[in-house]
């Protein structure tokens, strides 16, 4: 059975909407066959990256960039992981009260570095998610967990 790796910084309600979107897509019945685990960035390891299959990320934006808790993820499984996961599926949502680009652009720049590979649109989100951003959330969870179907 494939395992998706779900690591996110979940601070405030609006994150908390996002990431219970993302976690319903990616256990919607249609999907067989993935186990979903999920981990607060503070606590995800690189064992749980390493015995992953693919992985959601999930961080507000602040001061400009990715939270500190999943900057600190990166810092602490990039070097560990580095040649192993090369290549394996990834997909992201970055929430910000008014804008994503440096978080946006750091989540980028790392996951090149490991070599991931994303597999879906991005979901960017300001201010108050509406029906729409959730719904964004919800497929892109559906498609990195389709994604590791066999």
């Amino acid at each position: 059975m494939a395992t998706l790796l779900i690591v996110h910084h979940t601070p405030s309600p609006n994150c908390q909407a996002l990431f219970e979107a993302v976690v319903s897509g990616a256990t919607a019945p249609e999907i067989e066959g993935v186990r979903v685990e999920r981990r607060a960035a503070l606590s995800a390891t690189a064992s749980d990256v390493l015995a992953a299959d693919g992985y959601l990320l999930g961080t507000p934006a602040n001061l400009g960039y990715m939270s500190g808790a999943l900057k600190h993820f990166f810092d602490q499984v990039y070097y560990p992981c580095l040649d192993e996961t090369r290549g394996r599926p990834f997909g992201y949502y970055v929430h910000g009260g008014s804008d994503v680009t440096g978080a946006v652009r750091g989540i980028e720049s790392i996951t090149t570095g490991l070599g991931w590979r994303r597999t879906a649109e991005a979901v960017t989100v300001t201010g108050t998610p509406d029906k729409a951003d959730t719904d964004a959330c919800w497929e892109l969870g559906a498609t990195v967990a389709a994604g590791l179907m066999s």
